[in-house]
């Protein structure tokens, strides 16, 4: 496994690398957003580490850029410790974040829950409910026929909620389906994808789509007639 990581600092570059390469990863370093964009499309990294700090052109940016392209897995790094920037760059397709400072086992293993994510067969089968309608083989959703652009992950909770769409998923089933049993993916990571899949529903023409169960959990609402 390739992974980009993107970090102004030489030293934090440096002890990424020793990590990850301890941890059996192949590792490639960028120093800015620039040369992010250039080694992103060059050498087709499995994940890109990224920090959100970048001088110029920011880490948020570099996402936004990316994500015009490609579904690469990317890992967020930041300093910041405000809710807003850390909702932000989920929002805009990132798959999870690490504040620093942070520990190297927990970075290490929510790379590992991403990778083992973004590698797992889709299901061939189209999904239905109503005029929603999911193709997770070929990453594809459509409202009444409009196509919605979803990240992986927002495609990945789509589609455990529509393989059951009567019944309530918990929000640990939910997690435990997405990013794998005892993954350390905190409440605030979810609910910024669930509330970026409900907002792309509804600007397809579907409000509210997911329900959320109070105290139970989440599923999607019935097709109205």
């Amino acid at each position: 496994m390739n992974i980009l990581v993107v970090d102004d600092d030489p030293r934090l570059r440096e002890l990424l690398t020793l990590i990850l390469n301890r941890a059996g990863y192949q590792v490639a370093t960028a120093s800015n957003g620039q040369q992010a964009l250039v080694a992103a499309t060059r050498d087709a990294p499995d994940l890109i580490v990224l920090d959100v700090g970048l001088p110029e052109l920011d880490g948020l940016e570099v996402c936004r850029r990316l994500r015009q392209t490609s579904d690469v897995p990317i890992l967020f790094l930041t300093a910041r410790d405000d809710e807003i920037d850390r909702i932000l760059g989920l929002e805009l397709g990132a798959d999870d974040y690490v504040t620093k400072p942070f520990s190297p086992r927990e970075l290490v293993a929510r790379i590992k829950t991403i990778l083992k994510r973004s590698q797992r067969t889709a299901t061939p089968a189209i999904h239905r409910h109503g005029d929603l309608t999911l193709d997770p083989d070929r990453h594809h959703c459509a409202v009444n026929g409009t196509p919605v652009a979803l990240t992986r992950t927002e495609a990945q909770i789509l589609h455990a909620l529509i393989q059951r769409p009567d019944h309530v998923i918990t929000r640990s089933q939910l997690t435990d389906a997405i990013y794998g049993t005892g993954s350390p993916v905190s409440d605030r990571t979810l609910d910024s994808h669930l509330r970026n899949l409900r907002r792309k529903l509804a600007e397809a023409g579907w409000s509210d789509g997911v329900e959320t169960v109070h105290g139970v959990g989440l599923r999607l609402r019935p097709w109205p007639t």
